[in-house]
């Protein structure tokens, strides 16, 4: 298990070395507030940030491409079934990085993926900043603050445990 584990950290740490890039915006970072944009989600719905006031928000970023988000994101939507999925207590947006939005789509429906996903914006950029690496998670309050920030893969008990921020 141990060396599973160094595995996976090693990997993500080249994955955070290669994603790394300058001149963007500084990285959100626990403690901030956040004021998302609205959003388009992948099935054309779009949501305004007025649907996550009040709510607390898991956000992750992530890529089809990327081996670790395919790890995480089906404990990414055991967290969202286990908290009520969109009427629950906890709200989950995933926002894809890959250029071609019908590829994300495809890969949801692959999946069977059924929490809410939009593709990467400049608006969005502006407000995260600086990516870390991939996946990269943000839980924020219901009062827009982020209270966590996962850079790399989190294990099935770690997102598990998002579910304590759920209402």
């Amino acid at each position: 298990m141990a060396s599973a584990r160094l595995a996976r950290r090693t990997g993500t740490a080249l994955l955070l070395a290669a994603l790394a890039w300058s001149g963007a915006a500084a990285a959100l970072d626990v403690g901030d507030t956040v004021h998302l944009p609205p959003v388009q989600l992948l099935d054309g719905r779009t949501m305004v940030p007025a649907q996550w006031a009040g709510k607390p928000l898991v956000l992750e970023v992530w890529a089809s491409w990327c081996p670790f988000c395919a790890l995480q994101n089906p404990r990414l939507q055991k967290l969202y079934d286990s908290t009520g999925g969109a009427s629950g207590g906890l709200q989950v947006l995933a926002v894809n990085i890959d250029k071609d939005p019908k590829e994300a789509s495809a890969y949801m429906a692959k999946h069977g993926y059924t929490f809410p996903a939009a593709m990467d914006t400049a608006a969005l950029r502006a407000v995260l900043g600086k990516r870390r690496g991939l996946p990269e998670l943000y839980v924020i309050d219901a009062g827009g603050k982020v209270v966590q920030k996962e850079v790399g893969e989190m294990l099935e008990e770690e997102v598990a445990a998002l579910a304590r921020y759920a209402k």
